[in-house]
């Protein structure tokens, strides 16, 4: 790893896999829980997969991927100055410059998107699409005076059918989509990915605790698939005692004892 100079508001965490670090700056936006189950919902079994990381904020999805699942080439994606800069530091900090290949840009500049990825990967087209997206609607929600906060929170560089439009002229056919969302935009979730030929085929819901609404939904999609569903059982945050449950925490795989894990 190299010398590391942190700049205000900057802190380093440990994310527990394989001594990986990651840089945060607590005026931007810190990851959640979403990001960490997301990464490891994904299925990546081929050495030779190309993946696709979608509003790849500081990178933390790409840094758990390259630990956890086999792949080729990793390609992260940020629209935001300030997030791609904790990105592009936290792939030179981890000396991971040859599995991950950082961009800054929008998602929907199809032709810049594919010119990278033929570079870096020598295809046109990628095996798998990952993305937390922002969740919430322009309009909704409390909206934060802090830019970097609300532009990865709200729709407004990125909207939910962006992901699909885009995800549709880049994924291989028969190619994986996986997606972290709230539970309320589930009709959107299926809508949406119907109108760009992506059919649902694995949905896992997250509950903070047996009894209550879930708080996340992941999703997986097949490009042009077959229209059968499968939901697995729910993953629960916490015990009665508000322990976490043995599962999230074998999941996860993270330190959970950050104060704002749950920011998103």
């Amino acid at each position: 790893m190299k010398e590391l100079i942190l700049n205000e508001n900057e802190r380093l965490d440990d994310l527990g896999i394989n001594d990986l670090k990651l840089i945060q700056n607590k005026e931007y936006f810190c990851f959640g829980t979403d990001s960490a189950l997301l990464a490891n919902f994904v299925i990546s079994n081929n050495s030779k997969n190309v993946i696709l990381d979608l509003c790849s904020g500081s990178g933390v999805i790409p840094l758990i991927i390259s630990a956890k699942k086999k792949y080729s080439k990793i390609i992260g994606i940020e629209i935001q100055k300030e997030m791609y800069d904790l990105f592009k530091r936290n792939i030179a900090y981890n000396n991971l410059q040859d599995k991950i290949y950082s961009i800054c840009g929008d998602i929907c500049n199809i032709i810049v998107l594919r010119e990278e990825i033929k570079k870096e990967t020598d295809k046109e087209e990628v095996d798998i699409v990952v993305c937390n997206p922002p969740y919430k609607n322009i309009g909704s929600g409390i909206v934060n005076s802090n830019n970097v906060k609300y532009i990865a929170r709200h729709e407004v560089k990125c909207t939910l059918e962006d992901v699909f439009k885009t995800t549709s002229k880049i994924l291989k056919e028969k190619g994986k989509l996986y997606l972290v969302h709230k539970p309320q935009r589930l009709v959107d979730l299926f809508y949406i990915a119907r109108k760009y030929n992506f059919e649902a085929k694995t949905l896992r819901f997250v509950i903070p605790k047996i009894g209550l609404a879930p708080s996340i939904v992941l999703i997986e999609y097949t490009k042009n698939g077959g229209n059968e569903l499968k939901v697995l059982p729910p993953l629960i945050e916490y015990n009665e005692d508000n322990s976490y449950t043995k599962e999230f925490l074998d999941i996860y795989g993270i330190d959970i004892e950050r104060k704002d894990i749950n920011e998103k």
